[in-house]
């Protein structure tokens, strides 16, 4: 792979071995990403996940395109002076433009997972010009980023902690590596490869080599994905170094590579940017420490996330990495699953730093001293979980997957999707709606739902050929969908049917995989698993002192809304749910257009505190209910602020049996 003398990219083999490795008609080998495998998975049109994969093939892609066109992101690779580079910084020292490359490079990468399933003239002419002004924006030299050639040129790899110039690129090789997949030529993995070649002379730890590594990860996640399809040695070595070398104290002269660059850029002594943690401000991306020494999950929870799934990559591709990093690995995870995650799936309290807070600490909404749960951190859990699973079988990552992907993921687009949440809180307040927006002016998660939507087949199970005319299938979600590979000689199907009333009627179990034989299947090629769903109560943590509960139905978290409880004007701060009154299931047309979900009812459910006329630290007084009572409806967490309201919304609420 060498760059030849007109400055364009010679792929040499590469081409071949990735239409082999990335293909559905050859062995799968166990590491294969869901950006491979989701080729071979068709999801059925009328299921409950084909539904709102039609709205984004149909309205979220051409939303997001028109998008991109009217804020100048579309155009920005002609390298041409906008005057948004001018406006003063909204979070020092990050401009409002830094992310347009990745946000760009998620709308390719999605559209190509999308037209790999049906043609779309439209979208492909627009990716095929994207492609071709990133291609022409390229430096001589291989690099290719929009702020560090047209507003600063000369500056570039002078800030990794602020900047996102390694996160860009880590998302431009992932949208590189599925124009490849589906286009099958090197219009954009050829640039990219070029940029990767010049990443691995400047980044390492040989003299001469910057012994930095990305404030924000992502390149190491996509490094890794481009190791598997390259074998290029290379590949792997600098996402292991990234890893290596976070948070090493003495990395650059005896200094912490941030403090060394930041002295070396004049900064005033001292200053951070405000969203950084007062203590310790490396936390924020998880620099604070290596990796390995580690104790708690920390910081900003997007960054700690994609972190963490290059780490899970790189165990599974190396042996020598999986016996150094999986014991640190499972002790983050459990410590962000057991102490730090909410009802939702979601994660991250502290809107300062858009990240975790002490152990336990997951406060309802803002109003209440917390919770962010952005999007994009869901969508990291739902990746390393992923990767969980290929390393060790086990159905508690399965769980979570599932958990975070049919809440605080799919909340994060409405149900025309065309509006977007950043935050996902699980409660309302005057300063904080339940609402989702047109756009963002840092838009990282609307592409990052459209591009995840693109390849959830890859999720739904992993396979590998076990022996000559076997396929081990491991099921990771319930859904409608159908799989279709070869084996030598013959071709393996697996298909999925959930029941005639959608997901929500069909059941999945709580832990664990149920081991199917090849033999047994032989004698029993169609056999159906049921298992009943109903209302469940569930409540956070006791160590966590909030004596709320709420309502669950499957992997489905429920929330009450004003539009279905016209009595609330408080947000549901006053309202306790009275669990001794029966839960109701009830089918709903209401919610989302052309779609049945089902509801649930508590007649009399609502119970309301008596406020005392005086109470001060000296006067104690009991918990006192009013005599008033209302029916309470709830709905889906992911259906909430969907319909014409108020913005009052809330997941749990005060238990009267806990208090």
């Amino acid at each position: 792979m060498t760059s030849n003398s007109n400055g364009k990219y010679d792929c040499g083999k590469f081409g071949n071995s990735f239409k082999q490795s990335a293909g559905a008609a050859g062995r799968t080998p166990k590491s294969a990403n869901p950006q491979f495998l989701f080729s071979t998975t068709k999801i059925h049109e009328r299921s409950f996940w084909g539904k709102r994969r039609d709205v984004v093939r149909s309205a979220t892609l051409r939303y997001q395109l028109d998008v991109l066109h009217k804020t100048g992101r579309y155009n920005a690779s002609k390298l041409q002076w906008h005057p948004i580079y001018a406006e003063p910084v909204t979070s020092w020292p990050v401009p409002k433009h830094l992310f347009w490359d990745s946000d760009v490079a998620k709308w390719i990468e999605g559209a190509c997972y999308f037209l790999d399933e049906q043609d779309d003239p439209d979208i492909e002419v627009a990716v095929k010009e994207l492609v071709g002004m990133i291609g022409d924006a390229q430096q001589a030299d291989g690099y290719i980023n929009i702020h560090y050639t047209v507003v600063e040129p000369g500056k570039r790899f002078t800030n990794l902690r602020d900047m996102h110039e390694l996160y860009n690129a880590g998302h431009l090789i992932e949208a590189a590596l599925a124009h490849q997949q589906h286009f099958k030529n090197h219009d954009l993995l050829g640039p990219l490869l070029k940029y990767v070649e010049l990443l691995c002379r400047v980044f390492g730890g040989e003299p001469g080599q910057l012994r930095g590594y990305p404030g924000h990860p992502e390149i190491e996640l996509a490094l890794l994905r481009i190791y598997k399809v390259s074998g290029d040695e290379r590949h792997a070595k600098l996402a292991r170094f990234f890893l290596d070398e976070r948070g090493n104290p003495s990395g650059f002269d005896g200094q912490h590579y941030y403090a060394a660059e930041s002295k070396r850029r004049g900064d005033v002594n001292g200053q951070m940017p405000v969203h950084y943690p007062y203590r310790d401000p490396y936390r924020y991306q998880q620099a604070h420490l290596p990796i390995m020494e580690q104790l708690a999950i920390e910081g900003h929870s997007v960054r700690a996330m994609y972190l963490l799934t290059a780490v899970a990559d790189l165990c599974i591709v190396e042996n020598e990495s999986n016996e150094r990093y999986r014991p640190v690995l499972l002790r983050l995870w459990e410590n962000m699953v057991q102490r730090k995650m909410y009802l939702t799936g979601g994660i991250g309290a502290i809107h300062q730093w858009e990240g975790f807070g002490i152990d336990y600490f997951l406060p309802q909404g803002s109003a209440e001293g917390g919770c962010y749960a952005e999007t994009c951190a869901a969508i990291g859990v739902v990746m390393l979980a992923e990767r969980l699973l290929q390393l060790d079988l086990d159905g508690k990552y399965a769980d979570i997957l599932e958990l975070c992907l049919y809440n605080a993921v799919l909340t994060g687009m409405s149900s025309d999707g065309k509006a977007f949440t950043y935050t996902n809180q699980l409660a309302s307040s005057d300063g904080s709606l339940s609402k989702r927006e047109e756009w963002f002016e840092c838009a990282c998660c609307p592409p990052n739902v459209l591009r995840t939507l693109g390849v959830l087949g890859g999720y739904i199970w992993t396979y590998h050929q076990a022996g000559n005319k076997s396929v081990d299938v491991n099921v990771h979600l319930y859904c409608s969908a159908s799989l279709e590979t070869k084996t030598d000689g013959s071709v393996v199907s697996v298909t999925q049917i959930e029941s005639t009333k959608g997901y929500t009627w069909a059941g999945t179990p709580e832990k664990g995989y149920v081991t199917i034989t090849s033999q047994w299947l032989s004698q029993n090629n169609n056999f159906k698993l049921s298992i009943p769903l109903q209302p469940r109560l569930i409540s956070p943590h006791p160590m966590a002192g909030d004596l709320t509960s709420g309502l669950a139905r499957g992997s489905l978290v429920y929330c009450v809304e004003d539009v279905d409880n016209p009595w609330v004007n408080d947000h549901f701060k006053t309202t306790y749910l009275d669990t001794a009154q029966p839960f109701l299931e009830e089918e709903r047309t209401d919610i989302i257009p052309s779609e049945t979900c089902i509801g649930i009812k508590i007649p009399k459910g609502a119970k309301f505190l008596k406020s005392p006329e005086q109470c001060s630290p000296l006067l104690h007084r009991g918990i006192e209910m009013a005599e008033r009572t209302e029916d309470l409806r709830f709905i889906p967490f992911y259906a909430r602020a969907n319909r014409k309201g108020k913005g009052m919304m809330r997941v749990a609420l005060k238990n009267i049996a806990r208090t």
